[in-house]
């Protein structure tokens, strides 16, 4: 009895070892049966028959012992699959092998991570071209800006000319009334000095006929008469040569004023010409800066909306790549975790 259980502890820890060592069953199953048989053989050579309860004692532990084999036996045909199975995983997809240069191949991913790019750099260039018409417009603005303030200044310095000629012209008014004065009281003097002369001439010829009367009375003399007519002569001579001076003056002051009224006229009416066109310049640039305002107003308005859109889009595609990006990781995880089960296999 005590050699049958020998035998049989034998027998188990055999089977135990060959199946924890998980390097094949056949060969440590069959000692440890070996030994199983060696035990019984034993038993009987020292022991003789077996009494009736030892008997089936032996037949259960004889099914048991069967039940067991069965067991070892199926388990071995099932690591003999899973060899079989991992061996025909590793020709296929460990190293070396073209399944596993195609499963470490990424090139899908870099497709995608490069359109990404692209995408990115594409939107990049986009907004750099919808900033230029900005900036376009935006130097075209300052451009007119810059435009309508020469003019203003321009217009500025035309006033400032058109009020300093105004001031002249109401200086040249002023003197033309006192030449119109000067020149009525120029007339009137005339006029008062012809009315003179002629009282004094008729006085003179109206004693010169008393004293010829007189003298014809008394004794007839021919030097008055002579005397008469050389006052005369001379008093004509006067006021002719007081009329000659006194209208030479009042033509080259009438002449003069007339010269410069024309040429101040002259200067006015290309001022006020010139302010026209300045005007005229002035409001076409006012609707041309508005249209401008206008234009970038609406550019800005665009732009703001599609670099809103470009950043929408940009974010969606930065959460895409980061999600391809967590995938690719995570394959790459899965990838070494399965290579280190392989290598661990294989060792």
């Amino acid at each position: 009895m005590s050699s049958f259980g020998g035998g049989f502890g034998s027998c188990s820890v055999g089977g135990s070892s060959s199946f924890g060592g998980g390097s094949g069953f056949g060969s440590s199953s069959s000692g440890g049966f070996c030994s199983y048989s060696g035990g019984i053989g034993g038993g009987v050579g020292d022991g003789g028959l077996f009494p009736g309860g030892e008997k089936q004692t032996m037949q259960n532990l004889n099914d048991r012992l069967a039940n067991y084999l069965n067991k070892v036996r199926a388990l071995e045909e099932a690591n003999a699959d899973l060899e079989n199975k991992i061996k025909e995983w590793y020709d296929k997809f460990g190293p070396g092998s073209r399944a596993y240069e195609s499963g470490r191949d990424y090139s899908k991913y870099y497709e995608i991570i490069e359109d990404l790019r692209n995408q990115i750099i594409a939107a990049t260039i986009n907004n750099a071209s919808m900033t230029s018409p900005i900036d376009n417009a935006r130097l075209a603005a300052d451009d007119f800006k810059m435009k309508y303030e020469n003019e203003l200044y321009l217009r500025q310095s035309v006033e400032a000319d058109i009020n300093g000629l105004q001031k002249v012209h109401d200086e040249l008014n002023v003197t033309i009334s006192d030449l119109k004065i000067q020149s009525e009281s120029l007339t009137e003097e005339l006029a008062y000095l012809k009315k003179n002369h002629e009282e004094e001439m008729s006085t003179l010829q109206t004693q010169s006929s008393g004293d010829v009367t007189v003298e014809m009375n008394a004794a007839p003399g021919a030097d008055l008469t002579k005397l008469l007519n050389s006052m005369r002569e001379q008093y004509e001579e006067l006021a002719e040569q007081n009329r000659r001076e006194a209208e030479e003056q009042f033509k080259k002051q009438s002449a003069s004023l007339q010269t410069q009224i024309s040429t101040d006229a002259g200067a006015a009416s290309s001022a006020k010409s010139e302010i026209m066109e300045l005007k005229r310049v002035l409001q076409s640039l006012q609707v041309e800066l508005q249209s401008c305002v206008c234009v970038n107003l609406h550019l800005h308005v665009s732009l703001e909306g599609q670099i809103c859109q470009i950043r929408g889009e940009t974010e969606c595609q930065n959460t895409e790549y980061e999600q391809l990006l967590d995938i690719k990781t995570r394959l790459e995880m899965e990838i070494e975790t399965y290579r280190c089960l392989l290598d661990g296999e294989g060792r």
